[in-house]
């Protein structure tokens, strides 16, 4: 185990033999660290927290402190990270609430980027990428391999579906569906379409994304049809397409409603 001197660790924090803690640091109580993760100079891990293996605790990161919220009243709620995650320079990541989850979870091969900030009770999956400043407030869940870009904010109870695209200076006030791309403010955020380069960098073949790209026309362009009518057809469409239904399930599942609005209404 490498602590610098000048690191403040209690002494019940449970740290692998392989854990690295820089200069300044404060690893408070509560908090478990495996193996091969480094907590770089200044930042403070509060508990309880789990942090997994061969994570990346950047510069000034707060991670595990009590949730943003007036409710909270010190009740034992916890944060639980996974591996192989980058957590950089003065992002923020906030224990669950008694309301809630009693937990926030990040799950494994996430890129958090600069200034980031999850909130109380949020689920994030693997494979995940927020880019500076991106923001979450409380009980969001973002699907794997979804990418947020910069200066992106998302509301509370919002979820961000699977593969999906959010661009830079997004205002995100409902649901948004797998597989898609979307930006904009809060009240102009518009769908342009199907992922279609991210899908094939994850290869998937061209004969799913064609048929995502048909479920999608079906859903969100079709005037002629109701929203529930046009994801029955969609789901009917292409009973065999996992994808397909994965899209057609999250309407479904919606309980804020989803974006719905695209780029050529």
């Amino acid at each position: 185990m490498s602590i610098h001197p000048t690191a403040v660790v209690d002494s019940t924090a449970e740290l692998d033999s392989s854990v690295y803690v820089g200069p300044y640091a404060v690893i408070e109580a509560g908090v478990r660290i495996g193996a091969d993760t480094r907590v770089e100079p200044h930042a403070v891990v509060s508990g309880p927290t789990t942090i997994g293996e061969r994570n990346l605790i950047g510069s000034f990161a707060v991670v595990g402190g009590a949730p943003q919220d007036l409710s909270y009243k010190g009740e034992p709620t916890e944060l639980i990270i996974g591996s192989d995650n980058q957590i950089r320079e003065y992002a923020s990541i906030h224990r669950g609430t008694p309301s809630g989850h009693k937990k926030t979870v990040i799950g494994n091969h996430n890129l958090l980027m600069a200034y980031t900030h999850v909130a109380h009770d949020c689920k994030i999956g693997d494979h995940v990428i927020m880019a500076n400043v991106a923001t979450l407030a409380g009980h969001v869940e973002v699907g794997d391999r979804a990418s947020i870009g910069g200066l992106v904010a998302v509301h509370q109870f919002c979820r961000i579906g699977t593969f999906s695209y959010i661009g830079g200076v997004s205002g995100i006030g409902l649901d948004v569906p797998p597989f898609i791309i979307i930006a904009g403010t809060r009240n102009r955020t518009r769908i342009s379409g199907v992922n279609k380069v991210g899908l094939k960098r994850n290869g998937f073949s061209r004969e799913t994304i064609k048929k995502l790209d048909t479920a999608f026309r079906l859903i969100f362009r079709s005037p002629s049809l109701l929203m529930k009518d046009a994801i029955e057809l969609a789901r009917k469409e292409f009973p065999e397409c996992e994808e397909v239904q994965t899209l057609v399930q999250f309407f479904l599942d919606s309980k804020r409603g989803v974006v719905k609005q695209t780029v050529e209404d």
